[in-house]
């Protein structure tokens, strides 16, 4: 077997050490010694982008977010572009510049998908706690991604995303997508736990453009997680998501949700 070569470690406040590792051509993401994210297990975090963005890019489930933000902007609630046909009904369109926010950098896949999604212009934002997760994808994972983070429609923002979102104005953006823990009964920081509560969900609706979707990647379906999502007002569908393409069976999970 070939061994890991360690490329660098970084320490959170609460004492979880997260560390990058290399093998053959392969990088591990681990968190006190378990593996995290690995180059080779991709798929979900990718779809992740997929389902989140797809109504960003007239892909499938483009029509019903759509459709849903036409209902919104009848009732003059911001979002995309609106206009009127010959029989005087409004038409939700694709925003002219869409504004996606990333909870958690990773290894970089979510990010390189909806770049590729969302088209230009665009901005993608991603909210990353840790500098050297930053760091290792401007440097060691270019070999995978490339340089996703000079991108001109890439910004990314070093800090907390509970407070992040905190500060951002109502109607700010046209998807949510979350990578940022296991489930919220299975945390692998106590401290996200704020980033599943019910006060929090419901502001994260309310930064939604009309139409615009929030998605969080769950390592198994969750739920009890589910219903406190329905209960902040948001229309929730589960996604299973495979860790690679051809596996045979999916053990992680996507929340798709969409306000009401």
């Amino acid at each position: 077997m070939i061994p890991y070569e360690d490329l660098g470690e970084s320490k959170m406040a609460d004492g979880t050490v997260f560390s990058l590792h290399k093998r053959g051509s392969e990088f591990v993401l681990k968190y006190n010694g378990n593996e995290l994210m690995s180059t080779n297990h991709t798929y979900s975090e990718q779809l992740l982008a997929e389902k989140g963005c797809a109504h960003l890019t007239g892909g499938a489930g483009g029509a019903e977010s759509r459709e849903r933000g036409t209902r919104q902007a009848r009732r003059g609630q911001r979002g995309g572009d609106t206009k009127m046909n010959k029989g005087q009904r409004c038409v939700y369109t694709r925003p002219r510049s869409p504004r996606v926010l990333i909870g958690g950098l990773g290894l970089g896949f979510t990010l390189k998908r909806a770049l590729e999604l969302v088209g230009s212009p665009a901005t993608v934002e991603v909210a990353e706690l840790m500098p050297p997760i930053i760091e290792w994808n401007r440097t060691f994972l270019v070999e995978h991604n490339g340089p996703l983070l000079e991108d001109p429609r890439t910004r990314i923002i070093q800090g907390d995303l509970f407070q992040i979102l905190k500060a951002q104005p109502k109607g700010r953006y046209d998807a949510l997508l979350f990578d940022i823990d296991n489930t919220p009964d299975d945390l692998i920081t106590g401290d996200n736990a704020k980033l599943y509560s019910e006060t929090f969900l419901q502001h994260l609706r309310l930064l939604l453009t009309p139409g615009g979707q929030l998605s969080y990647w769950l390592s198994e379906p969750a739920p009890k997680f589910k219903k406190q999502l329905e209960k902040a007002g948001f229309e929730v569908e589960a996604y299973p998501a495979k860790q690679r393409e051809n596996s045979k069976r999916a053990i992680h999970c996507l929340y798709v949700c969409r306000s009401r």
